[in-house]
């Protein structure tokens, strides 16, 4: 333990320890733009290339950036000094005088750190006025847009993508006033291995890196009468939206969410639940064959498009382990332009299937060719959560005073097993309580499987069913993912099935959810949410469903059918690693 003096007042605090660290136990608040830090993932960017945090310390000649110096004992710090708010300002004025001044139209407006930094030091005109940096904005991708003139080199964003994700495209390129953070070569995303999580977009405190929007699509198909417009919501959306629209964090907003949707003007409100349900019947059905088979294990669950992006690219010896069941998402929109049309009497292509998601990456897996058969997509717009948000706001609902409603039918029916898909080890918990019912050929009530879940980066266990051990492994985080991965392909570790989310904490923590601006208590609140709402179901089995049931005797006849396969599964491929 260090003991030190902040602006007169004694601190005590742990080796290692930084001065923002102290000064934030005593309550002293102490500017940042470059740091960040992710505790519960155990991420933390302390670049000190803002210099927004310089504070003087005793005896130093020069200021010191408090997010990455560390205390020492009997060191004696001033965070207020004249010297220090001047530096500071100096610093802000220096960062705006080569940056846009567009915030009106921003992406992030509202939600960006240079802006509220500004308004905190009470900064109305730029003092430096000269050159300002001139790039092309890349639009090439059809979920992220990264526009370097905005870059403050903070670096967040490659923390995120290299150390938290492991994912490695983005670095540090050029000096001096050329200095910005890119790929190799200036190159656009989609030339890259980037698997469009959107953990980049979470971490850039501006603009310049953000969603790519599709509200407007999204309008106007709803007011082009020569379609049917349907909607589909996951399941990590309903324990989210209400921080866009005046809830607190972990309120359950499905109901008011349900009524917005119908209020917006879409034809018909679904559940990507139900699609979740669908996609365990499948899985599992997959699961229990491999396992009986001890072939290809273990299998690894392929719901997450960003987890299956970064295995393409850097475990291609690896490809045959990943079930080849779709993701809900993708799932919903083959079953809606298959199924369901056909109930309606529509043609697939005069049917429009918009997504909520909470993941930048479902974005770009709606525009996956393989998910467009006859050049049909079965998603055709997906949007994330704050989008929906902007759209409440923008058509002028009152959201909290909103009355609960119900999803449509035959594709709003789920159970508790899909609404845990969205917290990180949901996928896998759902599948073993179907494969437990399946195999013991009862109905079992003792269906929670603790060890499985939770916010942690990697769990472990070994569960019984029906008489068999089945080691299972839950991973979020690529950068976990991968750790996980050279183990089994070194021979190292054994297991029978393997759930892996993109995000940490799964999709409750999506590129696309409302910014938790390092706040993962909040996280805390949206999976304790999940769980609430999963044990307030009737039904908490994906293949009691009775949707899920009608679906199969009426049309796919049973869990992987030869229709079943061409409608519900897909493959894969190795991707070039560069």
């Amino acid at each position: 333990m260090f003991n030190l003096k902040i602006n007169n007042i004694d601190v005590t605090v742990e080796e290692g320890s930084t001065i923002l660290n102290a000064a934030e136990k005593i309550g002293i608040k102490i500017p940042t733009l470059c740091h960040m830090s992710l505790d519960c993932f155990d991420v933390e960017n302390r670049t000190g290339s803002c210099r927004i945090c310089v504070v003087e310390v005793a005896n130093r000649p020069n200021l010191a950036p408090a997010c990455c110096t560390p205390v020492v004992e009997g060191m004696e710090v001033k965070t207020n000094s004249i010297r220090a708010i001047n530096a500071r300002r100096t610093m802000l004025d220096l960062l705006l005088s080569d940056h846009p001044k567009e915030c009106l139209t921003c992406a992030k407006n509202g939600n960006c750190s240079l802006q509220d930094l500004a308004a905190e030091m009470d900064l109305h005109h730029v003092m430096y006025e000269g050159a300002m940096s001139k790039y092309e904005i890349d639009l090439a991708s059809e979920a992220i847009v990264r526009d370097l003139n905005k870059c403050i080199m903070c670096r967040r964003c490659e923390t995120a993508c290299n150390t938290m994700q492991t994912v490695g495209i983005l670095t540090g390129a050029n000096r001096g006033f050329e200095a910005v953070v890119s790929p190799a070569s200036g190159k656009s995303l989609t030339e890259t291995k980037c698997v469009f999580c959107g953990q980049c977009v979470s971490a850039c405190p501006v603009g310049a890196l953000s969603e790519m929007n599709y509200k407007y699509d999204v309008w106007r198909a709803i007011n082009d009468e020569s379609k049917t417009v349907v909607v589909q919501t996951a399941p990590a959306v309903r324990v989210a939206i209400g921080e866009e629209l005046g809830l607190e964090a972990g309120e359950i907003a499905t109901g008011k969410m349900v009524t917005a949707l119908r209020m917006l003007g879409f034809d018909k409100v679904f559940d990507t639940d139900f699609a979740a349900d669908l996609t365990i019947m499948e899985e599992t059905h997959e699961l229990i064959e491999r396992v009986k088979a001890n072939e290809n294990l273990p299998i690894l669950t392929s719901c997450c498009p960003g987890w299956v992006k970064f295995f393409e690219h850097q475990f291609p010896e690896l490809i045959y382990m990943p079930s080849t069941a779709k993701s809900p998402q993708q799932m919903f929109g083959a079953i809606t332009k298959s199924y369901y049309a056909e109930k309606i009497g529509k043609k697939p292509e005069d049917i429009v299937v918009v997504s909520v998601m909470p993941c930048l990456a479902k974005k770009y897996e709606a525009s996956r060719p393989e998910f467009a058969p006859n050049g049909v997509r079965d998603v055709d717009i997906a949007i994330s959560t704050r989008e929906l948000g902007d759209m409440i706001k923008e058509a002028g609902i009152q959201f909290s005073k909103l009355d609960d409603s119900e999803y449509d039918n035959p594709l709003g029916e789920s159970t508790g097993a899909a609404v845990i898909f969205g917290a990180s080890g949901g996928v896998l918990e759902a599948a073993l309580r179907t494969a437990a019912d399946w195999l013991t050929n009862e109905d079992l009530k003792d269906i929670d499987f603790e060890a499985v879940r939770g916010l942690e980066g990697s769990k472990e266990a070994t569960v019984n069913v029906a008489g068999l051990d089945l080691k299972v492994a839950v991973v979020s985080g690529l950068g976990n993912a991968r750790k996980l991965l050279e183990r089994i392909k070194n021979g190292e570790s054994e297991y029978h099935a393997i759930e892996i989310m993109a995000c940490p904490g799964g999709c409750l923590n999506g590129g696309g959810q409302p910014y938790i601006h390092e706040d993962t208590s909040i996280l805390e609140k949206r999976k304790e949410a999940i769980y609430r709402e999963d044990s307030g179901k009737e039904i908490r089995k994906s293949h009691e469903n009775p949707y899920i049931k009608q679906l199969y005797s009426e049309f796919l006849t049973e869990p992987g059918s030869p229709l079943a396969h061409k409608l519900l599964h897909t493959k894969y491929e190795a991707r070039e690693n560069v």
